[in-house]
């Protein structure tokens, strides 16, 4: 029910904007930024990201936008980010989480690794086939990244990835799971002369990075 109600709140439309907005920023986001993206006014703004925050889609930190301390300095800002749990419902309830956790679970005791990045990289290699064959450059890989939900951003010349759709089960199992995510994208991305893959983690962000071919470094 908890999830439920969590993503009923987004069916305001202003709200969902907030959401959106803040969950796409690589920073925390004040109240005045979020209302001027999303064309509303401050304390409308302020009302729904608490409304946000309140079902778990959002959280707050705080934090003095002046940089500075001690007397003077202001109060501190309440700001906002995305939250890190996650949200799904399915109607009637399933529990697809805990089973993909004990596949996992065995994978790793077994030592499946090469076996889970063999399937991972055939369905990749099928995406791609739906998709309609290899990409192009970074530009189009990123837009095949964004529909994957993987939420890539630029960031000196390669394509990082802000979100893992595999984030819960790559916090118990990375090296199995970053694995597999990393011949699923090999998978995805096979034929595109321009553009390679490689794991590169980094906290907060997704194990894989998508950037230049050899070939085309230069």
């Amino acid at each position: 029910m908890e999830d439920i109600e969590a993503i009923a709140v987004l069916r305001d439309p202003v709200r969902r904007r907030l959401y959106e907005y803040v969950g796409a920023q690589d920073h925390e986001v004040s109240r005045n930024e979020a209302a001027e993206a999303a064309g509303v006014q401050r304390t409308l703004a302020a009302f729904h990201l608490d409304r946000l925050v309140e079902a778990g889609l959002l959280e707050t930190v705080s934090r003095r936008l002046t940089g500075r301390s001690g007397p003077g300095a202001g109060r501190p800002a309440k700001l906002y980010r995305r939250s890190g749990e996650e949200r799904g419902v399915s109607v009637p309830p399933r529990d697809y989480r805990t089973a993909a956790g004990l596949l996992a679970e065995a994978a790793e005791a077994a030592g499946l690794d090469a076996e889970l990045a063999d399937a991972a990289r055939r369905h990749g290699a099928e995406l791609r086939e739906r998709a309609g064959g290899p990409c192009g450059g970074l530009e189009e890989v990123a837009a095949l990244l964004e529909r994957r939900g993987y939420e890539p951003r630029m960031d000196g010349g390669v394509l990082r990835m802000r979100n893992c759709p595999f984030h819960a089960l790559s916090e118990r199992f990375p090296p199995l799971v970053c694995g597999m995510n990393l011949a699923l994208l090999e998978g995805l991305l096979e034929g595109s002369e321009a553009v390679r893959v490689r794991i590169d983690a980094r906290p907060g962000w997704c194990c894989v990075v998508a950037g230049p071919s050899k070939n085309n470094e230069d």
